[in-house]
């Protein structure tokens, strides 16, 4: 059997194209539905309920094969095939869009250079790496949800307050303190003072933003999530689990897509307001309004390190594709 959407060959008895996604007519022989007419808007994409919110197995969408979720799991990657289903409010569903980013940056030497280099400069400190002690060191593939987002954020700020007068009399004190410190007697010095009005206007201006939001769908990897980093999306894949060496861990979720769309609007509001302030420090009205739309998975790999430094602890995220070290919320 072939998907009617891009051809590929997919499973007998499958609902769903493991390729691209697309329903296929698999169940029963049903072929899939007619695309909609010329110029008519297409249907919104939407998963249909495979099982109920509490059942302890369910089949994969795409090869059937069962799926065990463990408690507390809201994404789970099929063992088999390595497509994806996620627990929304009505139940378990296929996810319809799962990418990868492939890992490039596999040698171990590679990475401690790269991690060095960033103790090193971002703690001030040469020989930061030697004087640690590196107590855990981890590879895998971890889940992202990737949230498009556009943000709008109108803000009030307030000049500079100066007068004209007030500068000509700071000329006018200027030049008696040189006559005091001069110690010139006999004469003086005779500086205007103009008067002006207070230049202090109220200013308006619009800022507008365009992010793919990464959020980690992990809650126990929380206090690691991205602040401003961006994943190389222009090389992401389709998911392919035969494409990730054996030894290394998928990851599973327990963050579902709803809880992380709110996480996204949160976060790039706050990156909206710090984008202001940087911008102007006498900020005195800010508005923003952020719209999401529905997410991919993303799984990706991060290279995990934990040192220990004079009793401290330090954690360093490495971006497995694209070999840089992960900005996190810390």
């Amino acid at each position: 059997m072939y998907c009617m959407k891009c051809g590929s060959q997919v499973p007998d008895g499958a609902q769903f194209c493991m390729r691209c996604g697309s329903p296929v007519g698999g169940m029963g022989g049903v072929p899939p539905p007619p695309p909609p007419p010329t110029g008519a808007p297409a249907p919104p994409a939407s998963s249909p309920v495979i099982a109920a919110a509490g059942v302890q197995e369910l089949k994969c969408p795409s090869c059937g094969a069962p799926i065990k979720p463990s408690f507390g799991d809201m994404v789970v990657t099929c063992d088999y095939c390595g497509s994806s289903v996620t627990l929304g409010g009505q139940g378990w569903k296929g996810i319809q869009k799962h990418t990868m980013l492939p890992m490039t940056v596999a040698d171990r030497d590679a990475v401690m250079k790269v991690v060095q280099g960033y103790l090193d400069a971002g703690f001030l400190h040469h020989h930061f790496l030697e004087e640690s002690k590196l107590v855990e060191e981890k590879v895998q593939f971890v889940p992202f949800w990737v949230i498009p987002a556009t943000a709008s954020t109108t803000y009030q700020y307030q000049a500079v307050a100066t007068t004209v007068g007030a500068t000509a009399g700071t000329i006018a004190a200027g030049a008696l303190l040189g006559n005091a410190l001069s110690n010139r007697r006999g004469g003086f010095t005779v500086v205007p003072i103009i008067g002006g009005p207070v230049v202090n206007p109220q200013r308006s201006e619009t800022i507008s933003g365009q992010y793919e939001y990464p959020v980690v769908a992990v809650r126990a990897m929380s206090s690691y999530q991205p602040k401003d980093y961006q994943f190389s999306l222009p090389n992401r894949t389709l998911f392919d689990k035969k494409a990730i060496p054996s030894s290394i861990p998928i990851l599973n979720g327990d963050l579902g897509e709803d809880v992380a769309r709110n996480a996204a609007d949160a976060y790039v509001r706050q990156l909206q307001s710090e984008t202001v302030h940087k911008k102007h420090s006498m900020v005195s009205q800010l508005q923003t309004q952020v719209t999401v739309s529905e997410g991919e998975l993303l799984h990706t790999p991060i290279w995990y390190f934990r040192f220990e430094h004079k009793k401290e602890n330090v954690t360093v995220l490495i971006d497995g594709n694209a070999g840089k070290v992960i900005r996190t919320m810390q």
